[in-house]
């Protein structure tokens, strides 16, 4: 397998040392660059990152606009999110602009290498299931999705969804008339450690539905299952 590539975004030349230094016992290329213009560059120009370490205060354009500029690409990157502030609404703009995880500072080295460790798991399972025979495109009622494109038709017409929005679709689409609680959805698309943001996950699903019902005030397709969660609502589906 090739040897994982780690993008570090950091100003704190400090910090990025230490991170550096344990990164490299994971066997794993670092790139350090502290300037988040430098980290769109890298980004950019450079073969897919198995990770990108990003803080959120950086010179130049801000981690979150860093972030929402990874999720813009065609290719998934996981994306894991350092903050020195400590207030809910950045940690929440983070989850919301695609972050797959988050740790304010100052953090525990050992917790970091962890919750890297479990990103380069969850990237390697999502590896595997892409190379089974699953289908390629899923349709459900007039909703179509084109994974190997990542776009979403509903009645043929194009529908802009952002990396989670289009993430939490598939995942609801993939398990239809099967009903998810906020934490699992929490757990299954944004993964590790975003445990006490249900909230998050109800801002996803309304947006969805502003994108893909017919009337967003009473939504067939995601339905609310009071108490519970949500699902794919079963009439839905062929």
């Amino acid at each position: 397998m090739p040897k994982r590539r780690v993008l570090l975004v950091e100003d704190e030349q400090d910090i990025a040392d230490l991170v550096t230094l344990h990164l490299k016992d994971l066997e794993v290329d670092v790139t350090h660059v502290a300037d988040g213009n430098d980290a769109i560059s890298a980004v950019d120009n450079s073969p897919q990152w198995s990770l990108v370490i990003l803080d959120l205060r950086l010179p130049g354009v801000d981690g979150l606009e860093v972030c929402r500029h990874i999720r813009k690409n065609v290719e998934y990157t996981p994306v894991l999110m350092l903050t020195s502030k400590s207030s809910e609404l950045d940690r929440v703009l983070g989850l919301e602009l695609g972050a797959d995880d988050y740790m304010t500072k100052p953090f525990s080295i050992l917790e970091l290498m962890a919750r890297v460790k479990a990103l380069f798991r969850r990237a390697s399972a999502m590896q595997v299931n892409a190379k089974t025979e699953l289908p390629r495109q899923i349709e459900s009622g007039v909703i179509s999705i084109r994974l190997d494109e990542r776009e979403v038709y509903i009645s043929g017409q194009s529908v802009e969804l952002t990396a989670k929005e289009f993430d939490l679709l598939l995942y609801l689409a993939r398990h239809p008339n099967r009903v998810f609680s906020r934490g699992q959805l929490l757990d299954q698309v944004w993964g590790y450690g975003h445990h006490g943001y249900e909230h998050t996950v109800n801002s996803h699903i309304n947006r969805l539905r502003a994108k893909i019902e017919s009337n967003p005030a009473q939504p067939q397709r995601i339905v609310t299952v009071r108490g519970v969660g949500y699902k794919l609502s079963p009439e839905e589906v062929r």
